[in-house]
């Protein structure tokens, strides 16, 4: 089984939003690598700890630490707080048990799609395709996954999922028909979890602040020239399968 673990950047409004796009990231990894996944993030949290003083207990939020005030104990400069997020996105980008998959949505107030479910539902059709192909490490293609969401609308998420289970129309690559996808590689209801104990959740969130930063840098990340940290430091586990076209970020892009 592939544990996916999402997070989102943005909001899902259209109507005086403070965002133009919607992002979602997912790292997944295999069962028979997340213990070693998990022991390593706690060697690498050790590791911050000794070098920035950033504790075990401190929240990594990408977004706080930019912009916002995260009161950590050690009093950690804003500078060190960038090199903390760069260290983050390196340590994930030298493995090899790990797949990154996002989708960014631009928001269209003249399209009817609701936001959050055509995110949503873009992402967990990727991931099952991916886990049909088997183009996840491992390459395990009779392998289910199972969705970890961070804290989100789990009642749409779940009537989301459970539907798509039943129905799930998507175009056609050959023809001018939709076909009926129904999603068969992603097991039980999604799973919420609070990032603040969640490593791993931690390290998506990092993940999918940048990747909305390349669409919609805020003034700290033009300021400091950190709009391609995405691709500048994730490039080896970004999954190059998820979109039939690529994208300068290997994400797919799609307006609702």
């Amino acid at each position: 089984m592939y544990f996916c673990y999402i997070d989102e950047s943005g909001d899902v409004g259209k109507i005086k939003s403070p965002s133009q796009f919607f992002v979602l990231s997912a790292l997944c990894v295999h069962e028979s690598a997340w213990q070693t996944l998990l022991d390593d993030l706690i060697k690498f949290r050790r590791h911050l700890k000794k070098v920035y003083g950033l504790t075990m207990a401190e929240e990594i939020h990408a977004s706080v630490f930019i912009n916002g005030n995260p009161n950590l104990k050690a009093g950690i400069s804003k500078n060190h707080k960038i090199l903390i997020l760069r260290e983050c996105l390196r340590f994930l980008n030298a493995r090899s048990d790990i797949s990154i998959v996002t989708v960014r949505i631009e928001k269209n107030p003249g399209y009817a799609n609701d936001v959050f479910e055509y995110a949503w539902k873009l992402l967990i059709q990727r991931i099952d395709n991916t886990l049909k192909a088997g183009n996840f490490p491992g390459a395990l293609k009779t392998d289910k996954g199972l969705i970890i969401s961070d804290n989100t609308d789990e009642m749409k998420l779940r009537k989301l999922l459970r539907k798509m289970r039943r129905f799930n129309l998507v175009p056609s690559k050959f023809r001018r028909i939709s076909l009926d996808a129904k999603i068969t590689g992603i097991i039980e209801d999604p799973v919420s979890r609070d990032s603040k104990s969640s490593y791993i959740h931690q390290m998506v969130d990092v993940v999918c602040y940048f990747a909305r930063q390349y669409y919609e840098p805020n003034k700290t990340i033009r300021k400091k020239g950190l709009r391609n940290f995405y691709m500048a430091n994730l490039e080896n586990v970004l999954n190059k399968n998820i979109s039939p076209k690529n994208t300068v970020n290997y994400i797919l892009e799609q307006q609702a």
